[in-house]
């Protein structure tokens, strides 16, 4: 409920001049409005895409941080297997008879384990230092997207002065702040 009828008419009045405005085919409201609504769906789908690229980034970074704990903990088997080796190697070297033979050939089935270990904990660490390059990838288009979403947001605030000034100006700056940021998004999947 209105607090008075006069907010009604008011109303309704604003609603009357924004019809004779549309009838008059003001073409600075008209192109202004049309920009506006272009600006829109440009502005929303680059923040669709930021959105995409920094949840890719994240997606990456826990990716590399979850294979450098699978490189860790090969890394920490493959100590054990040489503290094991090293414990063998002491134990038959004290030894004598079939038991050094026996502790001898521990040490080298820990030696030989700790070859193949080495080679796992390399390997993970490479799919680490890939997610890690693969998520600054993803970074740096998030980054571009998140400027070229700002000006196609900020471009939208002044081509609105445009309507409130009737004046051209506020349109032409939207329209550079438009190629900006419509320069910066593409730039994100160019490079």
């Amino acid at each position: 409920m209105s607090d008075s009828p006069l907010e009604e008419m008011e109303a309704r009045e604003h609603a009357e001049h924004a019809a004779e405005a549309i009838e008059r085919k003001d073409p600075l409201l008209s192109q202004v409005t049309f920009t506006i609504a272009v600006l829109a769906v440009l502005a929303a789908v680059a923040a669709s895409l930021e959105t995409t690229e920094g949840d890719a980034t994240i997606v990456a970074k826990n990716d590399a941080v979850l294979e450098q704990n699978r490189a860790t903990d090969q890394w920490n088997f493959y100590e054990a297997k040489s503290l094991k080796k090293n414990v063998y190697e002491v134990a038959a070297a004290q030894a004598a008879g079939p038991p050094a033979a026996k502790f001898a050939a521990k040490a080298a089935s820990n030696g030989a384990d700790q070859v193949g270990i080495e080679k796992q904990a390399r390997a993970l660490e490479a799919q680490r230092d890939a997610f890690g390059r693969e998520a600054s990838f993803h970074e740096v288009r998030h980054s571009r997207l998140t400027i070229g979403s700002t000006l196609l947001h900020m471009a939208i605030a002044i081509a609105t002065l445009a309507i409130i000034l009737h004046r051209r100006w506020p349109w032409f700056t939207a329209l550079a702040l438009t190629a900006g940021g419509v320069v910066m998004a593409a730039w994100a999947y160019l490079v």
